[in-house]
């Protein structure tokens, strides 16, 4: 019923959606989901599990920029924007898939000390990611995404820590210095 489904008669895209992971669990929420992402190859894995789980998800191997006019009640992009060439362009681009109404959620590391130990040198130093993966520098503080949002017309409601320790593994937090999740309105 209603609440097992959540989202029902919502719609859902995740920009940046890899293999998946966010899509699948909204439409199981009930929502009609979009995914896109830049690579064939993810939409292509992300494609052939939906079909095997038996989830209708719409995978498209796009950019958020070409989406003419169609809109979504929630717009979720989790560590999308810390990789692409123009940060202001893509969030300008989230915000036009926005509904009115409708809920963002970003996410994204931070650009701290912490951040360049643990998510630069030693995951690349450990082998966990191919050297090149993370460039620190195109990392955006909360401060700095606060104010591109702000830009694009859009307003930041909350701001949680993503941490990890060994007991909880990754869970929401105050600690903001190595992963940040956003929820974003618009105005």
């Amino acid at each position: 019923g209603a609440a097992r489904k959540p989202l029902a008669g919502r719609s859902a895209i995740d920009v940046g959606c890899g293999a998946g992971l966010l899509a699948e669990p909204l439409a199981r929420l009930g929502a009609r989901v979009t995914g896109l992402d830049a690579a064939a190859e993810n939409v292509a894995a992300a494609q052939a599990h939906a079909e095997a789980v038996g989830l209708a998800i719409d995978y498209r191997n796009v950019d958020v920029e070409t989406l003419a006019g169609e809109t979504f009640d929630l717009v979720t992009s989790m560590e999308v924007i810390e990789h692409v060439t123009d940060p202001a362009a893509f969030v300008a681009a989230l915000e036009r898939a926005l509904a009115p109404g409708g809920l963002m959620l970003l996410s994204t590391p931070n650009r701290t000390p912490l951040s360049r130990l643990m998510l630069v040198e030693a995951a690349e130093r450990l082998g966990q990611v191919p050297r090149g993966t993370h460039d620190w520098h195109k990392f955006l503080t909360p401060e700095e995404l606060t104010a591109l949002l702000k830009d694009a017309g859009l307003t930041v409601t909350d701001t949680r820590g993503i941490a990890w320790d060994p007991l909880k593994g990754l869970h929401l937090s105050d600690n903001l210095a190595l992963n940040y999740l956003m929820t974003v309105v618009r105005g």
